[in-house]
């Protein structure tokens, strides 16, 4: 299973700072995403997510110089979410450095968009979805009723989405939710949030997940990237 460290970029800099030496005075805290980046890639990172903040709320990039920033500076993938529900947000994305893209559940109900988004990104676009009961309940489907989780996944796999990012927020992942979407076997699922030790990391590997995103727990220093390396494998 890959660990794949998340920044949130807030007005070009790291809502969380970084600061690995912490706990022995060791190094320097630094919020620069480019920085943070080199560091998490120096220390075995294979792929970085980038949560855009304010592009979330504008619907359009917004930490273009940003991603460009860390894209000069380290040579792995960087998947980059918030902003990017549009062909023309995920182009810029794109042209500021960006591999990948993880639009948000809003194309579910977006034929269209989905679309023409799949046109762009290809088999690089994600779609991250939450799996809290409530919150499907809660979105504005554009539709009779609220889907289940495997429902969208299902609908969103047929039209050619091979990739989701499920967030948990504050909540551990539910391992009976997430086991019938890794059976399905024609989809990578990625896990976002609600995992704060080893033991979390260890029962996501056994269920089959294809990568966990680990952000404030990582960089925070709550769990040790290293430690989460050799949980993950």
């Amino acid at each position: 299973m890959q660990v794949i460290p998340a920044i949130d970029l807030d007005r070009g800099r790291s809502r969380v700072v970084f600061w690995p030496g912490a706990s022995t005075g060791v190094g320097a805290p630094t919020d620069r995403p480019d920085r943070i980046a080199e560091q998490l890639v120096t220390a075995g990172a294979r792929l970085i997510h980038l949560v855009d903040f304010d592009g979330a709320r504008s619907g359009r990039p917004e930490n273009l110089e940003a991603v460009g920033a860390i894209a000069s500076r380290v040579a792995v993938p960087l998947q980059v979410a918030g902003g990017v529900d549009t062909a023309d947000g995920i182009r810029l994305a794109f042209a500021a450095g960006a591999t990948r893209v993880v639009a948000s559940m809003a194309l579910a109900d977006d034929e269209a968009g989905l679309r023409d988004a799949l046109e762009v990104a290809g088999a690089w676009l994600a779609v991250g979805l939450d799996p809290r009961p409530e919150r499907l309940a809660a979105f504005p489907w554009h539709r009779g009723g609220p889907p289940t989780l495997a429902g969208v996944v299902g609908e969103l796999a047929d039209r050619g989405v091979s990739r989701f990012v499920l967030a948990h927020g504050g909540q551990s992942p539910d391992e009976s939710v997430l086991t019938p979407l890794v059976a399905r076997g024609d989809v990578d699922i990625l896990v976002a949030g609600g995992v704060t030790d080893l033991a979390g990391i260890r029962r996501l590997r056994d269920a089959g997940i294809a990568g966990i995103i680990l952000g404030e727990a990582l960089l925070s220093g709550a769990i040790d990237f290293s430690a989460a390396l050799e949980a993950a494998a």
